[in-house]
């Protein structure tokens, strides 16, 4: 009777004892201690057995932005790390029943062999633009992983875009069509531990923002001489004009859609390649000049109303009556279209910033990235 009660009491102690399961087990790469970690690949915490809940890393003083996965185990650094940095992480997790496991860990980065760094970023940060505006962006050195890099490179604008590369150490962004008046724009390059080429580490980000203004297009019909310029689609000026004589290359007007690059007041302008007393040579300080080209091609004022409305006399320079070319100075913003028709010279693409001569096909060409289109 004893020994049946006794068997009774065991089985039931049986029957209620419950199974612990183990604590999920997390693990870190680069691991823990690593001295001179890759950057290229992020940093990647995993959950195995568990979910993870929290995980805090820190860059220096700095947190490292990341996301999870759909099933909570996985979590991973949003863009590569900076090199020559100590990282310090911290994860939880949870298991079946409860159980938590925890870990703390740091390591550092490589020391490059060879920088890259951004050289310069068109346009300035916090300038107002034009509809037509492109991004361009100059490296330090040259790029040999162009992939890598174009991926480090994120435009915030709800616009469609992408990156086309002209050589090795500039990269130019443009859009599907013109940027929509009023449109904040944000670029953030996140180059710093981008792999750039062998031994070759960005070492730095940059964040440029800026903001498209209103929508001033302007038309040049040099057949009928006459300047038309629009903001927000409602005309603002009919300026009667004259364009490029035509009687050489060099004195022809370029046919396309233009950029203001810049604008100065006043501009002195010396014919190229000519020496003072040679034909064609010329020097004069010219009054509100607005640079639509890298040729030498401006809308500017001339005092030369008898030709504006009727001929072309100029050296390839779009002129104006002063008062009006005043006023295109004066509401100019850098990447304003100029969209010139009626010459047999056509604007080339690398004249200036004369990208809208692609098509967006031709564009998406020069990008290093699949093609979404």
């Amino acid at each position: 009777m004893r020994l049946a009660v006794t068997i009774m009491i065991l089985l039931l102690l049986a029957a209620c004892a419950r199974v612990v399961p183990p604590a999920p087990r997390i693990t870190m790469s680069p691991a823990a201690d690593t001295a001179s970690a890759a950057t290229e690949r992020g940093l990647t915490v995993t959950a195995d057995g568990g979910r993870l809940t929290s995980v805090l890393a820190y860059a220096g003083r700095d947190l490292v932005p990341g996301s999870f996965d759909a099933s909570h185990t996985r979590w991973h650094s949003s863009w590569t790390l900076r090199p020559g940095t100590q990282y310090v992480v911290n994860a939880v997790a949870a298991g079946g029943d409860g159980v938590a496991a925890q870990i703390a860990g740091r390591f550092r980065t490589l020391s490059p062999q060879h920088t890259l760094a951004i050289g310069s970023v068109t346009p300035a940060d916090g300038e107002t633009v034009g509809v037509g505006m492109p991004i361009i962006v100059t490296f330090t050195g040259p790029v040999a992983d162009r992939a890598a890099v174009e991926r480090a490179l994120e435009v915030r604008s709800g616009v469609e875009g992408a990156w086309h590369w002209f050589g090795d150490r500039q990269v130019v962004y443009r859009t599907r069509s013109m940027w929509p008046a009023r449109r904040e724009v944000v670029l953030d390059a996140h180059l710093a531990g981008v792999r750039a080429g062998p031994g070759t580490y960005g070492t730095a980000d940059r964040t440029v923002s800026f903001e498209v203004g209103r929508a001033m297009v302007s038309t040049v019909d040099t057949r009928t001489h006459q300047m038309v310029v629009k903001q927000d689609g409602e005309v603002a000026q009919r300026m009667a004009v004259s364009a490029g004589m035509g009687t050489t290359e060099e004195y022809t007007t370029t046919s396309g859609v233009h950029l203001t690059m810049d604008k100065a007041d006043p501009v002195r302008m010396i014919s190229p390649g000519r020496e003072k007393g040679e034909p064609g040579y010329y020097d004069e300080v010219i009054d509100y000049a607005v640079r639509i080209s890298n040729s030498g091609e401006y809308v500017h004022a001339m005092d030369n109303e008898w030709a504006q409305g009727r001929a072309n006399v100029s050296h390839g320079c779009i002129n104006a009556r002063p008062d009006q070319a005043e006023w295109f100075y004066e509401h100019a913003l850098r990447g304003d279209p100029v969209i010139i028709t009626g010459t047999t010279r056509k604007l080339t693409p690398d004249n200036g910033w004369g990208f809208w001569q692609f098509t967006w096909a031709d564009w998406l060409s020069g990008s290093e990235l699949p093609i979404q289109s």
